[in-house]
């Protein structure tokens, strides 16, 4: 008779203690199936949100003069000439090798226009860009949809005495005031905000930009790296990484990541001890049948495979099940604690991961109890009989 014809049997004869066995490795597969598939869900959905919530990337023309200005004061007086770039390049940016981390990019152009005796600073924009960019962005009134229809800030609101649906003069064009901006505490509040096209006319600027804003997200790589490949297709442009924006997005990631990898260890901590307490208490329910194997000249390398090979079945059968199991629990279960979450689908990769786990699991916690059952004494089971 074969070994493995002595494991099948013996699964066969004692399939209520074989199955709540397996149960433990089902539990502990199919919980980390589902803890991965929702965290892996969950940090899809804070990488959209987070390149959501501003640039982090952001690229000015190079220049030899140091800016005088802290904190929206200027101290130095001086005003330099603002070099711009060729609007027709921009989509180089998109030649970078890690084009696909890039989110939105919101050129700009900046330039000074007069309204009422009154010098104030133009910024012309794409809005669907701009406003993809700056979701926090409050106003009151609706966004401008035509050319001939402006945003204003707050102070420049409140130093012209505007409100949604009035009219302003710039050159020799009358523009509707579509909206208001709420107080952002940023440049945005000093600024009459209009379409970028109708921006570089104003300014005698035609297919100039002045800036470019960047919401990129690097998983793989460190955001300094895709910094250092749009400055390399810019050589005549400084490109900065708002580091502090992007630390915020990775810490954001890897704390998901710490909590799934805590708890799946915490349950494959406690598969193991199952696995292994199971084991043993079948080995020593099988003290008589063991013994009998010794005192018929089965060797202690038999019994053990005897045991290891009984664990091993059980532990591709639970894996296999807990792994369809699990993926059905995470598809049932995101949509429930994630708004308008989506299961990505069935890993495979994951399934084969957890089945070599499983297998794993259940022969490293068999390895003590299958070597007390080859070391067992034949007299054992002669004086059983």
């Amino acid at each position: 008779m074969k070994l493995y014809n002595i494991s099948l049997g013996n699964i066969r004869r004692r399939k209520g203690k074989m199955l709540f066995l397996a149960l433990g490795l089902i539990i502990g597969v199919s919980t980390i199936v589902t803890l991965l598939a929702i965290t892996e869900t969950m940090t899809a959905e804070i990488e959209e949100r987070l390149n959501k919530f501003g640039a982090n990337i952001v690229m000015v023309p190079r220049t030899e003069n140091l800016s005088l200005n802290y904190g929206g004061i200027d101290v130095g007086g001086v005003s330099y000439e603002v070099k711009e770039f060729n609007q027709e390049n921009l989509a180089r940016i998109h030649t970078i090798k890690n084009a696909k981390n890039l989110g939105i990019v919101a050129p700009k152009v900046l330039g000074p226009v007069m309204i009422d005796d009154k010098k104030l600073l133009l910024m012309g924009v794409i809005f669907d860009e701009e406003l993809a960019l700056k979701r926090w962005w409050q106003k009151k009134g609706i966004f401008p949809t035509r050319p001939d229809e402006v945003l204003l800030g707050a102070s420049v609101a409140s130093v012209l005495g505007l409100n949604p649906g009035d009219e302003i003069k710039m050159g020799e064009t009358l523009f509707k005031v579509t909206a208001v901006l709420h107080p952002t505490g940023s440049s945005e509040d000093n600024a009459v905000i209009a379409e970028l096209g109708t921006a570089q006319t104003l300014l005698g600027k035609p297919g100039k930009i002045s800036m470019v804003e960047i919401a990129a997200f690097c998983r793989g790589c460190p955001i300094t790296e895709v910094t250092l490949q749009i400055a390399e297709v810019f050589p005549n442009a400084k490109v900065t990484a708002m580091k502090q924006a992007v630390m915020s997005k990775m810490q954001s990631i890897e704390m998901f990541k710490s909590f799934s990898l805590g708890v799946s260890i915490l349950v494959i901590g406690i598969g193991a001890l199952l696995v292994m307490v199971t084991m043993m208490g079948s080995v020593n329910e099988r003290t008589r049948e063991i013994g009998i194997f010794r005192a018929i000249g089965f060797r202690q390398t038999h019994v053990m495979q005897i045991i290891l090979l009984e664990a091993l079945a059980l532990g591709l059968f639970g894996g296999i099940l807990g792994f369809v199991l699990g993926n059905l629990l995470a598809w049932g279960i995101i949509p429930l604690v994630i708004k308008e979450g989506i299961f990505a689908g069935v890993n495979y990769q994951l399934g084969g991961l957890c089945l070599l786990m499983a297998a794993a699991l259940s022969l490293l916690a068999s390895l003590y109890p299958a070597f007390k059952a080859g070391r067992m004494d034949p007299s054992d089971a002669l004086r059983a009989l």
